[in-house]
Formats: C-alpha cells, sequence, structure tokens
C-alpha cells in the first residue's frame, strides 16, 4: 500500500473502493477461504485494558457487556454485510490446532438474534455458552480447561444498511502472569495469536493505545514494526483520553495526533469510547465527544478526531487494499487451486471399497507390465523412466550373460589343455571377459539366501596330463579298451569343477538385475509410499520362490552336465575328434618328412616312408595312449558341452525362469495376481490409512473452497 499523508484519502483515480468487492472478499471469509491464504482485514491489537473491546464496540455498533472481559479471551471477529433481512447471527470459528471432536462440537453452535438490542439483552448468556462450547474457565464456567483459545468467536451483523467492514479483535498481550488464572504458556499463546494476524500483507494492524500510557512502553507498536517494516498498514488508535489531567500529557497525545511524535505513515487517530454506564446511541455518542472542542483537542483535524472519522477512513482503508489485493488474491486462488489438485491427484484414487482398492492396483499392475514389456524389447524411448540404467533391464541381462559366456570360455576349466598348433581351445581365448560391477549385499538383504558371497574365479592350471595320468593310474580296469567311460567321466567332472561356482554368480546377477528392476518399477507406478511397502513385502515371498526356482533350474543343468556320463548326438564332437587326431599325427610325422629338391635346390615334394608311419603308431605305450586318448576325448567334449551348457543355462534358468516363461517373477504383479486377493490382503496392501483419507478430506474440502471462492470472484 502506498504512503499517504495523515487523514488524506487516495487521490489515484485508478483505484476504485468497489463496494462489490467487499462484498466478494467477505463471502470468501464467509468460506473461510483465510485459512489458505490472507484476505484484507482489520486487525484490532494492544496491550491487556488497553481499550481494544471499546474501539470494537465503537466501530461495529457491537454492545459487549460491560463488566465482562470474556470476549477477551479469544479472538472476535464483526462483520457487516449487506442482506435483504435484519439480522445479526453468532457463531465459532474452530481453531487451526483443534482435534475433530472439538470443531464438530463447535461449528455446532449458531445463535441468531434480530437487532443489537435483542442482542445486548441477551449478549451475557451467549457469551456465557459460547466460553463453555471454547472450554473458556470462567467464573460460570469452572470446570473449562483452558483461559484462553484459538477459537474464534463470530459475530455477523446484516442488513439493507450495512456497510461492508470486517474487524478482528484479539486478546490483549499482557507481560506478567497472574497466579492461578494466567500461565507463562498463556503468554506465550496470545502472543503468537496476535503475530499470526499481524504479519497477513493484507491486514491493515489498529494498534490501541490507551492515551495515559507513554506509547514507547506500548509493546504492541515494536511488534508492528517487525512485521510491518515500511510503516504501511500500522494506524494508531488513542483511547482514554478523558483520563488525561495535565496540560503537558494532553499536550503530548496531540503531538502524537500530529506527526510530531514517533509517526505512522497511517497516522493516528483519537477517540472517546463508551463508558461502563454510557449508553450507546447517537445523542451519548455527540455527548462523549463534546470533549474534542475544548482546549487542546479543539486544533487536531477534524479527519483525526472520533469514532466516525476513524470508521470513515478504516472504510476507505479497507477498500483500498481490496482493490490493490484483488487481482493478485484471484491469481494466488487459481495457483493453489491447481497444486492442491496436483497433491490430490498424486495420492491417487480414493481407496475406500474393495472395488476401488482392486481398482487402484489393477491400474498400477497395469502400468508395471507396460514398463515390464518395454524392458524386455529394449523400447526405452516409450518411458523417460529408463533414463534410469537400472530399469533398462534386458541389456543388464545381455550385459551379464556376455561376462558369463566370456568368463565360461577363459575361466570354466580347472586345467589347461594342451596346446596343439592349428587347435584353438576356449580357455586360450584372447577376449577378456567385462568387469563385474561391484555387488553390494546389503542393498537388498532380502537377497541373501538366493544369491552367492563368493565373486571370485580361479584361473585354470597347468599340469592336466599329470593329472590325467593320476586319473587313468586310478581308475583302470579289467578292460580290452585303454580308455573307459568312468574314466572320461571322472576327467570332466574334474575339470567341469568351477562351473557351479560361475553358473551362481551369473544367476545371481541375473536374479539382482531382476530384482532391482522389480523394484524400481513399483516406485515409479506406485505413487503412494504408503502402498509401495506393503505391496512390495505382499510380492516379496512369492519373488524369492521365482528367484529359487531359477536357481535350481540352472543347478539342476550343471548337474546334468557333470555328474551325468559324458554323451552329445552333436557332429562336432566327431569333427573335433577327428581334427586333433589327425592335427597329431601331421605334428608326429613332421621329423620323418623328406624331401625331394632339384639340382638348384628347388623343392618339388615332400613324402614319408610307410616303414616311418608304422614306428610312429606303434611305438607308444598303453598308458601314454590312453592318456592322449582321454585328453582328446575330453577336449572335444569339453568345447562341445560347455557351448551347450552355457545356452541352456541362459534359455532354460534366466530367460524362461526370469524372463518371458510363464512363472517369470516379471508376470507376478499382474491384475490377476490382484483379483486373486482376498478381502483382508487387498485392504492389507491398498486401503487408505487415517492420515491418507484425512489428507485426502482436508484436500477435497480445500479444493471445493477454492473453486467456490474463484466462481464468486
Amino acid at each position: 500500500m502506498a504512503s499517504k499523508v495523515k487523514g488524506e484519502k487516495s487521490a489515484d483515480p485508478n483505484i476504485l473502493v468497489s463496494h462489490d468487492r467487499l462484498y466478494k472478499i467477505d463471502q470468501l471469509r464467509a468460506l473461510n477461504i483465510g485459512k489458505y491464504l490472507p484476505l484484507p482485514q482489520l486487525v484490532t491489537v494492544g496491550d491487556q485494558s488497553s481499550g481494544k473491546s471499546s474501539v470494537l464496540e465503537s466501530l461495529t455498533a457491537i454492545p459487549f457487556p460491560r463488566g465482562q472481559e470474556l470476549c477477551t479471551r479469544y479472538a472476535t471477529q464483526i462483520t457487516h454485510r449487506r442482506d435483504d433481512h435484519s439480522f445479526i447471527g453468532i457463531s465459532i470459528i474452530p481453531g487451526p490446532q483443534a482435534s475433530a471432536e472439538h470443531k464438530e462440537h463447535v461449528e455446532s453452535y449458531y445463535r441468531q438474534v434480530d437487532d443489537t438490542a435483542q442482542l445486548q439483552a441477551e449478549f451475557a448468556v451467549i457469551l456465557d455458552e459460547v466460553n463453555t462450547r471454547m472450554g473458556i474457565r470462567t467464573p460460570n464456567n469452572p470446570t473449562g480447561q483452558h483461559t484462553f483459545s484459538e477459537d474464534v468467536l463470530k459475530i455477523e451483523k446484516c442488513g439493507p444498511n450495512e456497510d461492508y467492514l470486517t474487524v478482528i479483535d484479539v486478546p490483549g498481550i499482557f507481560r506478567t502472569t497472574t497466579e492461578g488464572i494466567t500461565t507463562e504458556k498463556d503468554k506465550s499463546m496470545v502472543r503468537d495469536m496476535v503475530i499470526k494476524y499481524i504479519k497477513d500483507p493484507r491486514t491493515i494492524i489498529l494498534a490501541v493505545l490507551p492515551c495515559n500510557v507513554d506509547v514507547a512502553t506500548q509493546e504492541i507498536l515494536a511488534l508492528a514494526e517487525d512485521y510491518d517494516k515500511a510503516g504501511e498498514r500500522t494506524l494508531g488508535v488513542l483511547t482514554k483520553p478523558d483520563l488525561l489531567k495535565e496540560r503537558s500529557a494532553k499536550a503530548s497525545v496531540c503531538a502524537l495526533v500530529l506527526g510530531k511524535r514517533k509517526p505512522l505513515n497511517l497516522g493516528y487517530y483519537i477517540i472517546r469510547n463508551r463508558g461502563g454506564d454510557d449508553d450507546e446511541d447517537d445523542l451519548e455518542l455527540a455527548k462523549r465527544e463534546d470533549m474534542f472542542r475544548q482546549e487542546p483537542w479543539r486544533d487536531l483535524p477534524d479527519e483525526r478526531v472520533g469514532v466516525g472519522a476513524l470508521r470513515e477512513r478504516l472504510r476507505d482503508l479497507l477498500g483500498e487494499i481490496t482493490d490493490q489485493a484483488f487481482p493478485k488474491i484471484r491469481t494466488e486462488l487459481r495457483d493453489m487451486l491447481v497444486k492442491t489438485q496436483n497433491t490430490l491427484r498424486n495420492l491417487g484414487p480414493s481407496r475406500k471399497t474393495e472395488r476401488q482398492q482392486q481398482q487402484y492396483l489393477a491400474t498400477m499392475a497395469g502400468k508395471f507390465q507396460e514398463l515390464m514389456r518395454a524392458a524386455l524389447d529394449a523400447d526405452y524411448s516409450r518411458n523417460k523412466a529408463f533414463d534410469d540404467g537400472e530399469l533398462r533391464l534386458i541389456t543388464t541381462i545381455v550385459n551379464h550373460t556376455e561376462w558369463f559366456d566370456l568368463t565360461f570360455r577363459k575361466s570354466s576349466q580347472t586345467y589347461l589343455f594342451v596346446k596343439q598348433a592349428g587347435l584353438s581351445d576356449d580357455g586360450d581365448d584372447s577376449q577378456e571377459p567385462p568387469a563385474l560391477a561391484e555387488v553390494d549385499p546389503t542393498a537388498f538383504p532380502e537377497l541373501a539366501s538366493v544369491m552367492v558371497t563368493n565373486w571370485s574365479t580361479a584361473a585354470p592350471q597347468d599340469g592336466i596330463m599329470s593329472w590325467i595320468e593320476s586319473i587313468h593310474r586310478d581308475s583302470r580296469g579289467i578292460t580290452l579298451g585303454t580308455v573307459t567311460p568312468a574314466m572320461l567321466s571322472s576327467a570332466f567332472r574334474g575339470q567341469s569343477v568351477k562351473w557351479e561356482i560361475i553358473t551362481k554368480q551369473y544367476l545371481s546377477l541375473a536374479i539382482l538385475a531382476v530384482h532391482k528392476f522389480i523394484m524400481k518399477a513399483l516406485e515409479i507406478v506406485c505413487n503412494c509410499p504408503n502402498v509401495l511397502p506393503r505391496l512390495s513385502a505382499a510380492l516379496l515371498t512369492q519373488l524369492l520362490a521365482s528367484y529359487d526356482k531359477a536357481m535350481e533350474q540352472a543347478m539342476l543343468l550343471v548337474e546334468i552336465e557333470t555328474q551325468r556320463k559324458p554323451y552329445t548326438l552333436n557332429h562336432y564332437f566327431n569333427s573335433n575328434m577327428q581334427k586333433v587326431r589327425g592335427l597329431k599325427i601331421k605334428d608326429q610325422m613332421k621329423p620323418h618328412t623328406e624331401r625331394i629338391t632339384r639340382s638348384g635346390g628347388e623343392e618339388v615334394r615332400q613324402y614319408i616312408r610307410p616303414e616311418k608311419v608304422f614306428s610312429v603308431v606303434e611305438n607308444k605305450s598303453n598308458a601314454e595312449y590312453s592318456r592322449e586318448e582321454i585328453h582328446d576325448t575330453l577336449r572335444a567334449y569339453y568345447k562341445v558341452a560347455s557351448k551347450r551348457f552355457v545356452d541352456y543355462v541362459y534359455y532354460l534358468a534366466v530367460d524362461h525362469s526370469l524372463l518371458s516363461g510363464p512363472d517369470s517373477p516379471l508376470l507376478l504383479f499382474s491384475e490377476n495376481w490382484v483379483l486373486g486377493l482376498d478381502d483382508r490382503k487387498l485392504a492389507n496392501i491398498a486401503a487408505e490409512n487415517h492420515q491418507t483419507s484425512d489428507m485426502r478430506a482436508k484436500l477435497e474440502k480445500k479444493v471445493q473452497d477454492l473453486k467456490e471462492a474463484i466462481e464468486i470472484l
């Protein structure tokens, strides 16, 4: 609000004091919109016994009972509103911290009288009823629990000739407590209540100051300065001038009104309130204000003296701040409505009934399945959520499978096969497996029983022929052949002993990737922090069973490959055997090769004598021949079996058991799973807790209030 010279009305032609706007603001106040955002209002504040209630009575013509201080125990809001019918309505607005029970108790109170005369006659009884409802301890209500209350007494004075004016009176600040009556807690409560009202930027602060007290000692002015640093909202109201006897004291008060002492932008007004034995009528008011025609008061500007001048100025001020605030209030209401609707939307649909709970979870399951299908198809452009690498499931699985394949080729053998020119072994592959990401065993403690803890892989050893010799020596029996099936089985079991740990590592990585995806996807599709842990817990038992089944499937493949008799129909086995034997004979023949050359030294051809062939082939002991035969057979079979095994582990244990099979854990959270929940489990997972239910009710009420407010404006 722009600063004004004391007493002057705004000359700005663009500012229109609109009665229609004041009426609309009054409608917003009736809707209790003031609890959502500050509304233009007038608030009387001051120390105890400063005359605040009398100022309120003078401004509003509401005749508070004399000799009682009941109304000073809580805020009192008096609203003048135009209506076709004349009446005065009395109700209670519950405080912001009121319990649901207390709120219902005080909101149910309402009294209506026809006019101020009837109100004056019944007001004492009405205030006793109000105090009892609020739980205020008084002589007539000794069982009350409180000295002060955050509840608000609301008085509406309606009629066809009423001007729109709302004034709020709050309890007076006090510095010392009275034993048995007030406490330090009461003192803090009153101070906080005053601050709550005066801190709003659309509140005109009526600082009530008795003339017989030095304004420099009045705490309310210092408090007002804290929250109205520019001094644009504070107006001083000087009361009890009739108590001044000394000329110097009167001169000091006149200096305040004239702006010569402790000036305020809105200035000071001086009024004389009704006394305890005075009647409230125009004649009595004129008599009381006759004193302002005497020295030194008659030298003060007329627009700064008397209740009428103050009331007129306050109407102007209220109209001005209303006109200035009106566009901002509309904008703030719209912004607040959008934010509130978003907050309400984030709670998801209401989940009170079984049907609502099923629909809530089924919708969530549908979104989960969409994410899962996109993750398996590597269709990452479908959802921004895939910017998180943990959701790129199939890519992670492919990377882990590549690690498994290369690790198997590089490290799955116990012993390195003998190198032979022209023959490559998987264990000699020069390509290194990709480095494993560090696995945090504490990230998902629920997987402790499924995943391995050993992530190391020993390199293959040298000395395979010595090892095969020991197998041959310890496994010989009476047989016509040199290599028995038992020998080959023993050799293969020993050579494949690391298959189990490498396979467990691979399955652990795959299970971890699937579990991470499921947990992350649940976070995305479940927008309720209370439902998420309950849903995860409900799924966990079946998820772990699926992971166990996948690991069991992999271990079954390990057992089949390593513990059964070696066998294959793959023609590559015979092809590899023949290739090994051919290369071996070629290597053995090289020393016996003879060359025919021409006279110039040019080689014509190479040949070997037949007797040399027989000597090479026949010149071996049974033990030597058996060792080589076991080695060559083991090499050929190992190559076929390891490739077959790697493929089957992926297809059966990972793809079928974890990703795409009918029992895949990715398919667990589905609409069918939701429909299969009994009423108790469904409610345990999806039902709203009291906190969410209360929040939803408050948000729905707020949305309704804001919509009505916007419609009013």
